[in-house]
C-alpha cells in the first residue's frame, strides 16, 4: 500500500459525502432541491465543507497507516488532527456546522482503515469492512468512556453531550465505541443488496435513508423535537420503508415528508451522517459501481 492508494481511500469518503447531500429529496436534509429544516445552510455550504475536509481525510488515513504505536494513541493522534479540520470547516463555512458528527467519525473510520491496510489490500470485502469497525470500537472505547464520566468537570456541553447528561442517549461516540453496529447489522447487508434491485443508486440510496430513519436513534430529531418526535419519525419512517412503491412514488412521498419536517423544524441528520459512512464502505466494497 503507498500513498496513491491512501489517497485514494480517503477521496472514497470525501465522494460519500457528495453522494450523501446531493441525493434528493430529502426529508428535512439539505439537498440539491432545497435547504430542508435549516435556514443556515444550503447546498453550497455543504459543498463547501466536504471540500476543506478532504485534505484532513488524507491525514486521518495516512496517520493509521503510519502509526506503530497502540491504538489509544492513535485515537489522541485523530482527534488533535479532527480539531483542526473542524476549524479548517468552521471556517469554510462562516461558522455553520455541516459535518461535525460526520467529521468525528471518518477521523476514527479513516484511522482505523489506514491501521487495517497496514497489512491487508484491496479489493475490499464485507469481512475487511467488518475488521475495520472493530478497531474503531477498540481504539474509542475508552476514551469515550473517560469523556462520559467527566462531563461535569466542563464548562459548556455540545448539544451530543447534552442529551447524553440529560436523557442517556449516547449518539456518535457511542456507536463508535461499539463498532457503528447500525452499520454492520443494518445498513451496509442492505447496500450490499443494491445488485438485486433496479432502482437508481440515488433511488436506492434514498431507501437506505428512510430505513436509517426507522431505526436510529437520531440525536438531531432528539435535539430539535424532543423524544416524543423521534419515535413518530421513526414509525412514519418505518411505514414508509415497508411501502412498496415504485421510484417515482417514493420520492414523491419523500417530498411529501420533507414539507412535513419543515414545517415541524425537524432533520434526520444522525441518520444521514451514518448513511455517509456506509456509502464510504459501499465505494470500496464496490457495491455501488452499477451505475443504473
Amino acid at each position: 500500500m503507498n500513498n496513491t492508494q491512501l489517497l485514494y481511500i480517503s477521496q472514497k469518503a470525501s465522494k460519500a459525502l457528495y453522494y450523501e447531500v446531493s441525493l434528493s429529496p430529502k426529508p428535512g436534509l439539505v439537498d440539491r432541491f432545497d435547504n430542508g429544516a435549516h435556514n443556515d445552510m444550503d447546498f453550497y455550504t455543504f459543498i463547501n465543507s466536504i471540500e476543506s475536509l478532504r485534505p484532513f481525510f488524507y491525514q486521518y488515513i495516512k496517520t493509521g497507516f503510519y502509526h506503530q504505536k497502540d491504538l489509544n494513541h492513535l485515537f489522541d493522534q485523530l482527534r488533535q488532527i479532527g480539531q483542526a479540520a473542524e476549524q479548517a470547516m468552521l471556517q469554510s463555512t462562516q461558522g455553520v456546522n455541516t459535518h461535525k458528527g460526520a467529521n468525528f467519525s471518518f477521523a476514527v473510520i479513516l484511522g482505523a482503515t489506514g491501521y487495517y491496510v497496514q497489512n491487508h489490500s484491496f479489493p475490499f470485502t464485507a469481512a475487511d469492512s467488518q475488521a475495520i469497525l472493530t478497531i474503531v470500537a477498540e481504539m474509542t472505547k475508552q476514551a469515550m468512556a473517560k469523556d462520559f464520566t467527566c462531563l461535569n468537570k466542563k464548562k459548556s456541553l455540545s448539544y451530543g453531550e447534552k442529551l447524553y447528561s440529560q436523557k442517556g442517549l449516547t449518539g456518535v461516540r457511542g456507536e463508535a465505541a461499539q463498532g457503528y453496529p447500525v452499520l454492520n447489522s443494518l445498513l451496509l447487508p442492505f447496500l450490499r443488496s443494491y445488485q438485486t434491485h433496479t432502482d437508481s443508486v440515488e433511488t436506492y440510496l434514498l431507501r437506505a435513508l428512510v430505513l436509517l430513519m426507522s431505526e436510529v436513534e437520531d440525536g438531531n430529531i432528539i435535539h430539535r423535537g424532543g423524544i416524543s418526535a423521534w419515535y413518530e419519525h421513526k414509525e412514519k419512517s418505518r411505514v414508509l420503508h415497508q411501502k412498496e412503491l415504485s421510484s417515482a412514488a417514493f420520492k414523491k412521498e419523500l417530498a411529501k415528508y420533507n414539507q412535513e419536517l419543515i414545517r415541524k423544524n425537524l432533520s434526520p441528520g444522525g441518520a444521514a451522517d451514518l448513511l455517509g459512512l456506509g456509502i464510504y464502505f459501499s465505494l470500496l466494497e464496490k457495491n455501488l459501481d452499477s451505475i443504473r
